[in-house]
């Protein structure tokens, strides 16, 4: 077991915790340049498939974290990596909700309320545009990528149609 990879882990997922206003999956940005850029445990195509597979599996969307943290260092950096994301969030959810309660009707908590909701919007734009980037490698993708997105912000078909659909055309090897 690798001492240093678990400290990484640790600080990694333990500040990205504190960070993800709006859920995991607006930290993506962050937590691919570190732990494909920075610490070499993905590449590109590794980190997009585990956000897949994170994304498809049942459960809590964090599964990526797990997978990360088991890439990484085997089972023991999985834990790690899990409790790193969900404990410390967890600790500042509770002291916050209890302070925010007792602030219902403070206009600096609407103002903060205001003010989160598109700061979580660009985070999730963010996280869009670095998913595209690890996963798309050439013209179709990229293509097939603008299509589903043009589709998903401009009609009301259900998103899982047009993600059957983009699983087929690659299935078939079209992409």
């Amino acid at each position: 077991m690798n001492i240093r990879t678990l400290t990484q882990i640790l600080i990694l997922f333990s500040s990205l915790s504190i960070l993800s206003i709006g859920g995991g999956n607006t930290v993506l940005p962050e937590m691919h340049r570190k732990t494909v850029d920075s610490y070499h445990w993905l590449s590109n195509k590794q980190f997009a498939d585990v956000f897949a597979i994170s994304q498809a599996a049942p459960g809590p969307s964090i599964l990526i974290v797990t997978i990360i943290g088991y890439k990484a260092a085997g089972i023991p950096g999985a834990l790690l990596a899990t409790l790193a994301m969900m404990i410390p969030a967890g600790i500042l959810v509770y002291l916050v909700s209890r302070v925010w309660e007792k602030a219902k009707d403070s206009s600096l908590r609407k103002a903060i309320e205001k003010g989160l909701a598109p700061l979580t919007v660009g985070l999730i734009l963010a996280s869009g545009w670095v998913m595209s980037k690890a996963a798309d490698h050439d013209w179709r993708a990229y293509a097939l990528t603008a299509v589903c997105t043009a589709i998903f912000t401009t009609t009301k078909i259900n998103p899982l149609f047009i993600v059957a659909a983009a699983g087929v055309v690659g299935w078939l090897g079209w992409i």
